[in-house]
């Protein structure tokens, strides 16, 4: 097993999240993930920095982990020979520790360039042509593409890592896992069913990596925790398929206007001891997942507190409970 630190867009700026990057490589953790936002999922997030250029100064400050995007939606706010272009110079500050998480997007972020929002079978059309594209850029010489929503006239990238940017993909379901599994190095997926990961490996014919995340909200005292979870991470009650289709911050607040202190409680782990988180990543690792990324709640509270408790107690748990 690995476990990782999520550096948060939604919740702090892009100086904070240089120095999570610095203190979560410094107290152990294997692999850094970013997400890539135009918008929070709710206003008291309060943020949503450009992740590529944190990306790029993430590069620099650390040495040993692993950085991921999760995830980026190369379909419309982003072209996909653009992306391609970016993962690959990302692969190069890094000295190959990228790994290019990709998805089929939000309308959170994706709205703010006025073309409309695809229903899914559309966005998975333009995802799948997606991917062609960044693939064949990654192999090298020119490319040329002309498909149902994109073309590609002459691309060409001409800085390529040593090694090609693997590549990680969200899915939701056994129709996203059959369609992509063939065309991704990692499967990536936000809840643990053990039916994607194995459905996953029957795509490809191998045990391939698969990569869960978990929020927690650790603090010394149990209630504010609750109460800083409620406040940043309620968002999540919807559902990810109400949460890809909801246009802004207003909208998240709506859906999620009646879950309670106490519902967000009951989902995520809260407080300050360490058997809770452990047996929430249990489900993760009974599962089939290889690597678990969690996300701390409101960190920039107590950042070092939080990354004193993970030295110290939380990762020499996770590491021992899961062999």
């Amino acid at each position: 097993m690995r476990f990782g630190y999520t550096l948060m867009t939604e919740q702090s700026g892009p100086k904070e999240l240089v120095a999570q990057a610095t203190a979560a490589e410094a107290a152990g953790f294997d692999f850094e993930v970013m997400s890539d936002h135009y918008f929070p999922w709710l206003d008291e997030q309060g943020h949503a920095p450009y992740a590529w250029s944190v990306l790029g100064a993430v590069a620099q400050v650390t040495e040993r982990v692993e950085l991921m995007t999760y995830v980026t939606a190369p379909i419309m706010r982003y072209h996909p020979a653009v992306v391609a272009q970016k993962a690959a110079t990302i692969g190069l500050l890094s000295d190959d520790r990228f790994l290019l998480g990709l998805g089929a997007g939000e309308n959170l972020n994706e709205h703010v360039i006025g073309e409309g929002w695809p229903p899914v079978n559309v966005r998975h059309e333009m995802f799948s042509e997606a991917l062609e594209i960044i693939s064949a850029l990654f192999d090298g010489g020119y490319v040329n593409y002309v498909g149902d929503h994109y073309r590609v006239d002459s691309a060409k990238l001409w800085d390529l890592p040593e090694r090609r940017v693997p590549i990680g993909v969200a899915v939701s379901g056994q129709q996203s896992v059959r369609r992509f599994a063939g065309s991704a190095d990692a499967m990536i997926a936000t809840e643990p069913n053990a039916e994607l990961g194995s459905g996953w490996d029957a795509a490809r014919g191998d045990a391939g990596r698969k990569i869960g995340q978990l929020p927690i909200s650790w603090g010394r005292d149990r209630d504010r925790a609750a109460q800083r979870v409620w406040e940043l991470m309620r968002w999540f009650a919807a559902g990810w398929k109400a949460n890809a289709e909801l246009p802004g911050t207003a909208a998240f607040a709506a859906a999620n206007q009646y879950v309670r202190v106490e519902d967000v409680k009951a989902a995520i782990p809260c407080g300050p001891d360490v058997e809770p988180i452990v047996a929430a990543f249990q489900s993760y690792w009974e599962a089939g997942f290889t690597d678990i990324c969690l996300v701390q709640a409101g960190v920039d509270d107590d950042r070092e507190g939080f990354f004193a408790f993970a030295e110290e107690e939380l990762l020499p748990a996770l590491r021992a409970a899961a062999g």
